[in-house]
C-alpha cells in the first residue's frame, strides 16, 4: 500500500475507533438491523427479482459491478425476458465506460478504483443501454446536507422509494458511506435498495458486501445520512464529494 493510500485509510480509522469505543454511529442504536430469512416480494415482480438475482461483489472495490449486475438481471426477469443472467465478468467485458474494467483491476486505471457518483451514472446508463432496458428516467442525486436542500431531497427521496415498493416501476441505486449503516470504515460502498416500510421508515439495503451475510434495515434519517457523507473530504481529490443516489424509472412499455 503506498503512503498516499495509508494516510487516507488512517484517516478513516480515527472515526471508526471513535465510533466503537463510544458506542455511536453504526455502533449503536441507529445502526442496521439485519434480515434474517425471505424478503416477502408483496407482488412486487421486480422487487422480487431484485431479491432473486442479488450477486456478491468478487474484490473490495467491486461493488458497482455486482450492483449494476443484479439490477439489470432483475429488470430482465421481472419483464420476461428469458435470457440467461449476465455475469460480472460479461458485464466488464461489454460496457467499457469510463474504464470500468481497468479501474475493477488491482492497480485500477491510473490508480482509480472506486466509482464516484457521476461515473456510476455514466455506466449505469451505458449498462442499460447495452443490454437494451428502456427506461423513461435515469438520475443521480447528489445527497446534501444543508438542512434546505437537504429537506426537499428527502422528500423527493421517500416518494421514490415509496412508488419502487408500491407500484415496481423504478429502482434505486444507493451510493453511500458503508460505516454509516455497519459497523465499518467510513468509506464509499453501492448497493442496491431491496424495500422500503413506509410506516416504519425503514430502508432495506441488499449489500453486495460478501462480509454482509444478509440484507440489512436502516432508518430513513440513518440512509440519508449515509448518501449525504463526505468522507471527511479526503477523497475530494478523486472525485467523491458525497454520495447519493441513482434512479431509474422504467418504461411502461
Amino acid at each position: 500500500m503506498d503512503l498516499r493510500r495509508l494516510i487516507i485509510y488512517g484517516a478513516f480509522y480515527i472515526p471508526y475507533g471513535i465510533h466503537k469505543i463510544t458506542r455511536t454511529g453504526a455502533f449503536g442504536p441507529d445502526g442496521m438491523v439485519p434480515l434474517y430469512g425471505p424478503i416477502p416480494s408483496d407482488g412486487n415482480p421486480l422487487k422480487a427479482a431484485l431479491i432473486k438475482h442479488q450477486v456478491k461483489q468478487f474484490h473490495e472495490a467491486s461493488c458497482s459491478v455486482a450492483t449494476v449486475v443484479s439490477v439489470i438481471n432483475a429488470i430482465r426477469d421481472s419483464q420476461g425476458e428469458t435470457v440467461a443472467p449476465i455475469t460480472q465478468m460479461d458485464i466488464l467485458e461489454k460496457v467499457r465506460t469510463a474504464n470500468w474494467k481497468e479501474r475493477m483491476s488491482a492497480g485500477g486505471d491510473n490508480g482509480k478504483r472506486g466509482l464516484p457518483l457521476s461515473v456510476l451514472e455514466a455506466i449505469t446508463r451505458s449498462s442499460l443501454d447495452a443490454y437494451g432496458i428502456r427506461y423513461d428516467t435515469l438520475e443521480a442525486v447528489q445527497a446534501r446536507k444543508e438542512p434546505d436542500q437537504a429537506k426537499i431531497i428527502k422528500e423527493v427521496l421517500w416518494q421514490r422509494l415509496d412508488d419502487f415498493e408500491k407500484k415496481g416501476n423504478c429502482l434505486i441505486i444507493a451510493h453511500f458511506d458503508q460505516g454509516a449503516y455497519v459497523p465499518d470504515l467510513n468509506i464509499p460502498h453501492i448497493s442496491p435498495v431491496g424495500s422500503f416500510d413506509r410506516e416504519k421508515g425503514m430502508v432495506t439495503v441488499l449489500d453486495v458486501d460478501p462480509f454482509q451475510e444478509n440484507p440489512y434495515q436502516v432508518r430513513f434519517d440513518t440512509f440519508y445520512r449515509g448518501l449525504s457523507s463526505n468522507y471527511l473530504n479526503v477523497l475530494k481529490p478523486f472525485g467523491f464529494n458525497s454520495g447519493g443516489y441513482i434512479y431509474i424509472k422504467l418504461s411502461a412499455s
